[in-house]
């Protein structure tokens, strides 16, 4: 006698989440799917098994999934590289411990030639919001740098550093480790304090800023940014000094306003305006410092509690696409979705913003606190309204169910 499958009750749990999500009835998706309806309850229950490959791709496709996802046999490509980007923290952590300038290096290292193009793949996968990518490759090239700056040509390994672990920085912060992000960007300092560049002492001092508003340290991150401002303003002459001014301008903007000093962040924003019209866009160490990228940070500071309506004024005359970096106009599409959230009775259009934003930069939405929220205030509406599919999609991406 053949012996019966035994039944796997993980896969019943699986189609009942999903079939939850979607806001839906055991009768209504087993109508899509073609089953009866005791049939899928049975299956969702554990009493039945759904290993016929045809009943289970029925049921995938009635809830808009892959057979795979149901039957938990692999994650999606997108999902592997987010849980990555997440698992590679650690080790970029340990990295950024080692390379404590105040202590000797060890070993040997690649030629300067070689790691200046792994700092500029590192930048560029960031600048794809590929933070797996990015943090893959980070941890080998920290150490390597380190190992140079004890070299001949230690400025040139001091600068490359400095890169490098401002580029950390902004990977850790867009993950939510605003702590590690902040120990990046000391070891960016150092760099550039011994490398004795007035120039990229501003830049380190952008990415301490950053994390530590990203922190919740606003009024450190605004007296690091007005106080680097200062410093940076007698060094204007130098290459770049005028677009990491620009760049410092806007995360004291942003600093005031997340104290609830509307007036001062808007005073900060003009004058990062007024610079960002005399240099045009540039691109220089990564900072994408212009007018588009400006309107930009004046969206992502007015949609937090500012006027949405601002918001989406301000979207309306911007060209994402004048800056060549996901990094960037991934919040062009994610702040003007938040705005249309915010103003209501837009969640289509608010919909189709927010997977622009993924099909950008996936790993940055699907890890995104902010977004996560927005999704799960459209989430809402859309179940009182049993619509919108590519938004629940959207929602088990970002692991919401």
């Amino acid at each position: 006698m053949t012996s019966r499958r035994s039944i796997d009750p993980v896969v019943g749990e699986r189609i009942r989440a999903r079939r939850l999500l979607r806001g839906w009835s055991v009768r209504y998706a087993a109508s899509r799917a073609g089953v009866s309806h005791a049939t899928w309850s049975r299956i969702e229950r554990g009493l039945q098994a759904a290993d016929n490959r045809f009943m289970l791709a029925g049921i995938a496709g009635a809830l808009e999934c892959a057979a795979d996802d149901l039957a938990g046999v692999a994650a999606p490509a997108a999902d592997r590289a987010t849980a990555a980007a997440r698992a590679g923290v650690a080790g970029l952590r340990r990295a950024l411990i080692d390379i404590d300038l105040a202590e000797p290096p060890a070993g040997d290292a690649p030629s300067l030639a070689e790691l200046a193009r792994g700092v500029a793949l590192a930048d560029a996968r960031h600048n794809a919001c590929d933070y797996a990518g990015a943090a893959r490759l980070l941890p080998g090239l920290l150490r390597d740098l380190h190992t140079e700056t004890a070299g001949p040509d230690h400025l040139e390994a001091l600068r490359l550093l400095c890169e490098a672990t401002h580029v950390a920085s902004s990977v850790l912060r867009s993950l939510g480790h605003p702590a590690d992000a902040w120990l990046a960007a000391e070891r960016c300092r150092d760099a550039a304090d011994a490398a004795g560049d007035p120039v990229l002492r501003g830049f380190a001092a952008y990415a301490l800023a950053r994390s530590a508003v990203a922190c919740g340290s606003y009024r450190r991150g605004q007296t690091l940014a007005e106080r680097a401002v200062d410093d940076l303003g007698r060094h204007l002459g130098r290459p770049g000094g005028a677009e990491i001014l620009g760049s410092l301008h806007l995360v004291a903007a942003m600093a005031g306003r997340c104290r609830q000093r509307l007036d001062d962040s808007r005073d900060w924003l003009a004058e990062a305006a007024t610079l960002a019209r005399r240099t045009g866009e540039l691109t220089t160490l990564g900072m994408f410092f212009g007018p588009t990228n400006v309107n930009i940070w004046r969206m992502s500071i007015e949609v937090e509690e500012g006027d949405p309506a601002t918001v989406i004024e301000i979207a309306r005359s911007t060209d994402p696409a004048a800056i060549q970096a996901g990094v960037r106009q991934v919040f062009y599409y994610a702040d003007t979705a938040r705005a249309l959230t915010r103003l209501g009775g837009r969640d289509r259009e608010a919909i189709r913003f927010l997977l622009t934003a993924e099909r950008i930069a996936p790993q940055h939405v699907r890890t995104s606190a902010e977004l996560a929220a927005t999704t799960r205030v459209l989430l809402d509406r859309s179940r009182r309204r049993a619509g919108g599919a590519e938004l629940r999609g959207l929602g088990e991406r970002m692991r919401l169910a």
